[in-house]
């Protein structure tokens, strides 16, 4: 029996696979996100460092030497912006992974148990869901950069753990709804009446059926924390120089943007077309697990 499920689960993963690759933009936003984590991740091998001044090459324009040009003061800005890719996918995903376990966590919990559980836990989330995001974001980024603890001097640390700490709450939501479907169902009745516990319930037999929903919602929270990562950076609270940023580049370039228009371009088009793709990747997703859809491939 449990190899028959193995295959069955088997056959569902390369039907959703083939899902996934016959939405043509998802293969190619794959391949653009594949393509600017690999440009971050050897960023080094470009000759020039984002931290060099060269005063006497301010403003070069892009050319055969310098492909993004140089900003103020003489720095080169594809390596600066490949440098930021570093910053600002890192924030991304690792804010992403944490705001989702913590949403999963929370929604579980609601979801599976109910009663006193479920409304001690959904009035936590909705007093979470009436802070004002960007000034909350602001005030901790101020507060968490004033402390003394060597752990918080880390300033990516810090925006990683203030973006997740308010971005939990959609995904705990989503899962607690899917939890109050499922626990309902019969797998779930028979999984009780043979002696399983709870955890055994919530993650061997519920979570998985939540797996895509999921996974389109993390797309969703990992294209949104680029974008408030880059706005926190643009508005001086985010990451904190020397290390560049794409909302810091473009933070500098704004009084730049007549004299020398690359500076801005070149990271806002970054941004753009990071959280374009990481959005196709999401439409996939749900393509991939659409339920109805599968059903009728099968």
């Amino acid at each position: 029996m449990n190899e028959a499920v193995s295959v069955r689960e088997q056959k569902m993963s390369v039907l959703i696979l083939r899902r996934f690759f016959k939405h043509k933009l998802a293969g190619a936003a794959i391949a653009v996100i594949l393509l600017l984590a690999l440009a971050s991740i050897f960023a080094g091998l470009n000759p020039y460092s984002p931290t060099d001044q060269n005063p006497t090459n301010s403003f070069e324009r892009p050319n055969g030497t310098h492909w993004f040009g140089t900003d103020e003061l003489g720095r080169d800005v594809l390596s600066r912006i490949l440098y930021g890719g570093r910053v600002s996918l890192a924030v991304g995903l690792l804010s992403t992974f944490l705001s989702i376990v913590l949403g999963i966590v929370v929604g579980a919990l609601s979801g599976y148990f109910g009663g006193w559980t479920d409304s001690i836990l959904m009035r936590i989330t909705d007093a979470f869901l009436t802070f004002p995001t960007i000034f909350v974001l602001i005030i901790l980024g101020a507060f968490l950069r004033e402390q003394q603890l060597f752990i918080l001097q880390n300033s990516i640390f810090v925006v990683v753990v203030i973006i997740a700490a308010l971005s939990w709450m959609w995904p705990a939501r989503l899962v607690r709804g899917l939890f109050l479907v499922l626990r309902e169902k019969e797998f779930v009745t028979a999984s009780r009446a043979m002696g399983g516990n709870s955890l055994r319930i919530i993650v061997r037999h519920i979570l998985p059926n939540c797996v895509g929903p999921i996974l389109v919602s993390g797309t969703l929270q990992m294209a949104a924390a680029i974008i408030t990562e880059s706005g926190l950076s643009y508005l001086g609270f985010g990451v904190q120089p020397p290390t560049p940023t794409w909302g810091s580049i473009l933070s500098t370039a704004q009084n730049q943007i007549f004299r020398a228009p690359w500076l801005g371009f070149f990271p806002g088009f970054m941004i753009f077309i990071t959280v374009m793709a990481i959005n196709y990747i999401g439409d996939g997703l749900r393509d991939a697990f659409d339920p109805y859809v599968i059903h009728t491939e099968r």
